[in-house]
């Protein structure tokens, strides 16, 4: 287990925002008993442009030096987290030619090296263990060029090339050979994983129980109030519109209600024509299981692509931690939830399985479903990442000495 270490995060996510965050969750975990830097977002200029024109919010003054690039965040567990602000980059995801996109990484690459080594001449840190979040391209480039115990590269989903694009996708292959160790979030990742390295371990996703299971059931609510079906969480290109329509259009007494940013459109220009459909914006972690406490059912309806076999959602051992059934596409494998969520192959079968949640829950199963998800907190997550963290440092000293 991991002790009194020094633990710098690279990550592809800001720390604060809407929705709950696995490597911010683990790394206020792993703060109590570590001293740990979350790099940020690595912001460009072009989110400076927009964040001036008022079509954004990035930390512009901390990216420019005029604020305090370096500050301490309260942990839930009352532990403290060095946020970490760097410079802004060079846009450079849009760029095609090979040269120019060579010569922008590198410039990039000086960029955050020498912001985090300046971070880490503050902080007096000189051996710390390097994790990059969901962030191949850096985990890559800057493999070796900043002081580390060891390498980890924390991959908590796939990398299409049609959403992160191909540079993406063969850096991601490319450093999953070259680090010292790979957690993942789902057994199917691994398996793909595995190929590149024989260094990986599975964590999968967990859920803050104690903060959810404040709100939680205690029986089902009152059957002369409408029945709502609920969603929170991004709307995206993963969501199965045909699916969801088809519930919406056979289910006219139920509410359906869908809590998160729209980020793709068809799902709502499609599902706002029903009168019995509700799109409202995201709400913040804390505020989240308060709306579930007043759902019927909760939906996780992924399209079942190749790519979706990767994910562990988030929101389904929130959903079970407030007592809420769930109803899911069969879009990953995740035999470990047979026993407490209903899995759907077909528009038809989602259908059925919300009809027959609606009709047969009750207090028995939502205590199920509680004691589940306890088994699911993310300081149990947390504990093996730790382990998975030390068994990798142990190997790298062990083939050191092998040398």
């Amino acid at each position: 287990m991991l002790e009194n270490e020094h633990i710098v995060c690279i990550s592809y996510s800001t720390w604060e925002g809407p929705y709950t965050k696995s490597v911010v969750q683990l790394m206020s975990l792993l703060a109590i008993k570590n001293k740990v830097l979350f790099v940020e977002y690595p912001f460009t200029w072009k989110d400076v442009i927009s964040t001036l024109r008022g079509k954004q919010n990035a930390p512009v003054a901390r990216m420019l030096g005029f604020k305090n690039r370096l500050s301490v965040k309260d942990t839930t567990e009352k532990a403290q987290v060095n946020q970490w602000v760097i410079p802004p980059l060079l846009p450079m995801n849009s760029i095609q030619n090979l040269m120019l996109y060579s010569l922008a990484l590198q410039i990039n690459t000086f960029i955050y090296k020498r912001s985090i080594k300046k971070a880490l001449r503050r902080l007096k840190w000189e051996n710390p263990i390097n994790i990059f979040a969901y962030s191949p391209i850096f985990g890559e480039s800057l493999s070796g060029k900043l002081p580390e115990k060891v390498n980890i590269y924390y991959c908590y989903d796939g990398y299409p090339t049609d959403r992160r694009g191909i540079k993406s996708w063969k850096a991601d292959q490319r450093y999953s050979k070259i680090t010292d160790g790979i957690i993942v979030t789902s057994d199917y990742l691994k398996e793909q994983k595995i190929s590149y390295n024989q260094k990986v371990a599975t964590v999968k996703n967990g859920v803050d129980f104690e903060v959810f299971n404040q709100k939680a059931k205690t029986s089902v609510n009152p059957a002369e109030k409408r029945r709502k079906i609920g969603y929170i969480g991004s709307i995206d290109q993963r969501f199965d519109i045909e699916t969801v329509e088809f519930s919406v259009r056979n289910l006219p007494d139920c509410e359906f209600e869908f809590i998160g940013d729209v980020r793709n459109t068809a799902v709502k220009s499609v599902l706002e024509l029903f009168s019995n459909v509700r799109f409202l914006p995201p709400v913040k972690p804390n505020e989240v299981p308060e709306r579930l406490n007043q759902c019927d059912v909760g939906i996780i309806p992924y399209l079942c692509t190749e790519i979706n076999k990767n994910v562990y959602p988030l929101k389904i051992n929130e959903y079970l931690a407030v007592g809420v059934p769930v109803v899911i596409t069969r879009f990953a494998d995740l035999p470990e939830f047979s026993e407490h969520v209903a899995f759907a192959s077909s528009k038809e079968e989602f259908l059925n399985s919300l009809i027959e949640v609606l009709k047969s829950d009750n207090s028995e199963k939502i205590k199920q479903r509680i004691e589940f998800a306890r088994s699911n907190s993310w300081k149990a997550r947390a504990e093996l990442f730790s382990k998975e963290v030390s068994s990798f440092i142990a190997m790298k000293s062990s083939e050191k000495v092998k040398k």
